[in-house]
């Protein structure tokens, strides 16, 4: 691909806090057998009617829902809202007889659910057939507000370096179905199986990035513009960044971990490109090697350095990630707290772990399970 040498970039470093949100998606399930059940669209039904204003969505299939914060300019507000969000969630699905768990796909047997109600829903099903038959697939997506399309786009290619650690850091799904894959991620691996997934290329401009998606609907491989699978994209329909890399978050703390990650990356991207600083170019091969590298160890194992080109600790990107993010996060006074959750996850382990742990003491449903804040909630 032939690309302008220099691209598109703000006028100035960012003088405010970036403003934020947040969307989970959580799986639906039978509360005794941890079965997916087909019932989320009543748990929908259900938030609506405890709140009209909480953000809550259909995904692709009936097995999933989503719950979204509002926009939100402090760590704190983020916080209190995602707990919100999964406090209405998790009492509309007992009222439905069902539960919610965190988890990047369903870990345990159970028959894949049917496709939501929508016409868009059914063209994704018809073009896609097979690979979103059990694609349960659960995220937890960060929109980060910018000025405007050619700023995020310039951003994003800022970002590239960093997104396989944000997935590291994030696994939460070991298991599918009952079976134990072997990967920290294997929604990852699932999300591979789509045309255009992974690490999105280096853009010029918003032009030649929404040029190349337009290219892709065109030949078929898409079923829209806003179908794009990459791990960070320039929203289709707000000013925003949105990463879409993590694996649904077990824990508030961790989903606010990402959260405060992704906009201190952000912010600090467009500090480079006030400085006039280009984003490293990134070898696709590599950027290939370094996604499925993650989703396969999380943090426990290798990592690939993509600027660096080798091999070297997960863990050791990880803070390697901090350390070029810290000043963003000094000033929006979130350095603290991201040490301080990042040394808990480093202790704990990833969610991974962490359900591999709970599934060799045979708690795996409870450890996955939402429940109200007044019952213990995560």
């Amino acid at each position: 691909m032939n690309t302008p040498a220099v691209e598109a970039a703000p006028a100035r470093a960012p003088d405010q806090v970036l403003t934020f949100g947040v969307e989970e998606e959580f799986l639906v399930v039978d509360p005794r057998t941890g079965e997916p059940s087909d019932g989320g669209p009543g748990v929908l039904a259900g938030v609506s009617v405890l709140d009209p204003q909480q953000g809550a969505h259909p995904e692709l299939l009936t097995a999933q829902t989503e719950a979204s914060t509002g926009v939100c300019g402090a760590l704190a507000q983020l916080r209190g809202e995602l707990r919100a969000g999964r406090d209405r969630m998790a009492l509309a699905a007992r009222e439905e007889g069902l539960a919610l768990i965190t988890s990047g796909t369903p870990p345990l047997p159970g028959a894949p659910s049917p496709v939501s109600p929508g016409a868009r829903f059914a063209r994704i099903a018809e073009t896609y057939r097979a690979v979103v038959t059990d694609y349960q697939a659960c995220g937890c997506h960060v929109h980060v507000g910018v000025p405007d399309r050619e700023t995020a786009v310039a951003v994003i290619n800022h970002l590239h370096r960093w997104l396989p650690s944000l997935l590291a850091m994030s696994a939460n799904s070991p298991f599918h179905l009952g079976d134990d894959t072997g990967y920290a991620s294997w929604r990852m691996v699932q999300q591979s199986r789509f045309p255009g997934s992974g690490i999105p290329p280096h853009f010029a401009s918003a032009a030649d990035h929404d040029r190349q998606v337009e290219r892709l609907v065109d030949c078929g491989v898409l079923v829209d513009g806003a179908m794009s699978f990459w791990l960070a994209r320039p929203s289709p329909h707000l000013p925003t960044v949105e990463l879409r890399v993590a694996d649904a978050a077990t824990t508030v703390g961790e989903a606010v971990l990402q959260a405060a990650l992704s906009r201190a990356l952000v912010r600090t991207a467009l500090r480079e490109l006030s400085a006039g600083r280009e984003a490293p170019r990134t070898d696709e091969r590599l950027t290939q090697a370094a996604v499925w590298t993650a989703a396969r160890h999380g943090l426990d194992g290798p990592g690939i350095d993509l600027v660096e080109t080798r091999r070297v600790p997960a863990a050791e990107l990880v803070h390697a990630m901090v350390r070029w993010a810290s000043p963003a996060l000094e000033e929006t006074r979130d350095l603290v707290v991201v040490r301080k959750l990042l040394a808990g996850l480093l202790h704990c382990g990833t969610g991974a772990r962490r359900q591999r742990a709970a599934a060799a003491r045979g708690a795996l449903l409870p450890a996955l399970q939402i429940r109200p804040r007044w019952e213990g909630a995560r």
